[in-house]
């Protein structure tokens, strides 16, 4: 039998509490019933009883506007959304975007205590399109966090070491057979994480997990389901396939899910609030054309429900770690002699590729938050290139987090380079840091599938 998560509130309650999602929500209770979600916190917000159709209708976060302090998008008829987006960061991601000349991307950011979106930035080639609320790609082993929170239910220790050989490019059935004589490296669970060992996760997988299990874990993170938002997101998809081999090949992140910068921001921001599901919103007032506002958002955080145990998403936060201290973004969040770019910040993430063979297309990932230890923001970065590359998903989630902790002040924390117009302080002072810094702009050796 798949396993489920009890909800917390009856369907009837829920949706006295939730009068005024937008249009597609307006079953909502019948969408969280059978997600297996309940919502706890204060209700949707403010707005008349009489508003038809409802605020949050036809919210457009394809036409984002940030020339202004406010930023806005379109909304139905001649409405216009004021969205929670911060002017620096977001156009700040639009501009490594443009700049790292990709096919496609998306960025999304949320501020982890309140749900807030920071930033919500897509790039298509110049042609308007929301990204960040499709599921575009594969997991790829951004599903390794997933993974990684079903062997920590099923008992697997952090610091117990497994042996393993090959792997990098690929699993076969050879590969998940253990061999003493061959298997001549060793690593942890939290290694083989930061490093994204594909035979750790796939063999761990094999000996301590099956289908339904695997499948638990990820629908009750999100995968699935329709998790409630200000505009409509197509819910990520997961297959989980009977073959022994295909099974192990999914649970290392190959292929059978696909995943929404949206939810891969989600999955950063459960674990980084403990377990818990935490509302995200990115729409914080909506006015008609003459001015009135219909709509205010809920200012105090909100949480869906506890996804999963305090312990396991420590321990989990824990295995993220690695991942940038010494693993697959070692070198974009370091220069070449080592350095951190963000030191004295304990930064949580996962990367994720994988190569689409048909399009010749490469898609990168970067899914995290930072402090681990304190969390403030969680992030994730999606891109997708074709033929010769010149930035990544680490590269993006490594400038934008270098950004925020640059904006708020941390000690040794400085803006990349050219990105001076962006930043908040005097003209002066930020041309001279610009002149003092220096960044490696070697490619970093992600692994095939990172």
């Amino acid at each position: 039998m798949r396993q489920g998560v009890a909800l917390f509130a009856a369907a009837a309650v829920v949706a006295a509490t939730l009068p005024f999602l937008r249009d597609q929500d307006a079953s909502i209770a019948s969408v969280l019933s059978k997600a297996k979600i309940a919502v706890t916190g204060p209700d949707e917000g403010s707005a008349s009883s009489t508003v038809d159709p409802p605020p949050l209708t036809d919210v457009e976060l394809a036409h984002i506007d940030d020339r202004r302090d406010v930023i806005t998008a379109p909304a139905h008829g001649r409405r216009t959304a004021e969205l929670t987006l911060d002017p620096m960061y977001q156009r700040a991601a639009t501009s490594i975007l443009r700049r790292g000349e990709v096919y496609e991307a998306a960025i999304v950011m949320t501020e982890v205590k309140t749900g807030r979106v920071l930033v919500w930035a897509s790039y298509n080639h110049g042609r308007p399109r929301d990204l960040a609320s499709a599921p575009i790609g594969p997991s790829a082993s951004l599903f390794k966090i997933v993974t990684g929170s079903a062997l920590v239910e099923a008992g697997v220790p952090l610091n117990q070491k497994h042996c393993y050989r090959g792997g990098k490019s690929g699993i076969t059935a050879r590969l998940l057979e253990p061999d003493e004589r061959r298997d001549k490296y060793c690593a942890t669970l939290g290694m083989a994480m930061g490093r994204s060992l594909n035979v750790v996760f796939g063999r761990l997988a094999k000996q301590h997990l099956d289908q339904d299990k695997l499948e638990g874990v990820a629908r009750r993170l999100g995968y699935g389901l329709d998790i409630p938002f200000d505009v409509p997101i197509k819910p990520s998809e997961i297959e989980m396939p009977e073959d022994e081999l295909e099974f192990a090949r999914t649970a290392a992140g190959f292929w059978h899910t696909t995943l929404s910068p949206f939810q891969a921001t989600n999955l950063a921001l459960t674990v980084a609030s403990g377990g818990e599901m935490v509302r995200q919103r990115v729409v914080s007032r909506v006015l008609e054309e003459d001015g009135t506002v219909i709509y205010e958002a809920p200012t105090e955080r909100e949480v869906f429900k506890r996804v999963l145990d305090e312990r396991t998403a420590w321990a989990v936060a824990r295995m993220m770690e690695q991942t940038v201290a010494n693993g697959t973004s070692f070198k974009t969040f370091h220069d070449r002699a080592g350095r951190p770019f963000i030191p004295d910040v304990r930064i949580a993430g996962k990367t994720g590729t994988l190569e689409e063979k048909k399009t010749g297309t490469l898609i990168t990932w970067w899914a995290g938050f930072a402090p681990a230890d304190e969390p403030e923001v969680a992030i994730s970065a999606v891109v997708l290139n074709r033929g010769a590359w010149h930035i990544k998903g680490t590269h993006v989630a490594s400038d934008m987090l270098r950004i925020y902790f640059a904006d708020h002040g941390r000690k040794g924390v400085r803006f990349p380079p050219g990105l001076r117009g962006l930043k908040r302080r005097n003209k002066t002072a930020v041309d001279q840091d610009d002149k003092r810094e220096t960044r490696s702009e070697a490619k970093p050796a992600d692994g095939a599938k990172g």
